[in-house]
């Protein structure tokens, strides 16, 4: 089979677009853990593996408060986000729940893989039809599709309040959204800090 010029230019256009997605999901890191230190622009933070890890702080880095919310609080309508676990049957069943505020709405929209262990997903998006019984079995609506979703009784959740660096205290556990540089430097661009030494579920 010969291809046209044009074809060939319009394949590598998109082999090319492909690679920079997939070079920017590789670029993308979580680090979990807690705050060691401080010192100006940059924090070390001891992982839950128990490595020490140094990251630059972005001059726009977004911080905020992971605080407890009661369960009554996922409810339809609500834009929530739920790191699970894909079940036999397909369904997920929840490790934890963030509801997120509506000045958050949208953040992170839609279905991807995650890094809690084998068959762990996150997805976000807007609760539609829900039923309590012994848990929420509820379906979760996004751009493009929905899933299915159990929340177990005693699955933690949570909800972000507005935060300040003035959070970054030794002690204090974090989540830690960050580019990860071609010389191996790490910079958060987003840190989620638990509140009153809540440790942030997912």
């Amino acid at each position: 089979m010969r291809f046209t010029r044009r074809t060939l230019l319009t394949m590598a256009v998109g082999l090319t677009a492909m690679h920079a997605v997939q070079a920017r999901a590789q670029a993308l890191s979580r680090v979990r853990g807690s705050i060691e230190s401080v010192s100006g622009d940059s924090l070390t933070v001891r992982t839950k593996a128990g490595d020490k890890v140094t990251l630059k702080l972005a001059q726009d880095v977004k911080i905020t408060e992971i605080a407890p919310i009661d369960v009554s609080a996922i409810k339809p309508g609500a834009f929530i986000g739920t790191a699970a676990v894909t079940q036999p049957d397909g369904t997920l069943k929840a490790r934890e729940v963030q509801v997120f505020p509506e000045s958050m709405r949208g953040l992170g929209e839609g279905h991807r893989p995650w890094d809690l262990g084998a068959n762990s997903t996150m997805t976000n998006g807007t609760v539609g039809d829900m039923k309590v019984a012994n848990g929420r079995y509820l379906t979760l609506t996004y751009k493009g599709g929905e899933q299915k979703v159990f929340v177990p009784p005693g699955a933690p959740v949570i909800t972000y309040e507005p935060g300040s660096r003035a959070l970054l205290k030794p002690g204090a556990h974090v989540i830690i959204f960050a580019n990860h540089a071609a010389d191996n430097s790490l910079t958060a661009t987003r840190i989620g800090v638990g509140k009153d030494g809540l440790v942030p579920p997912m």
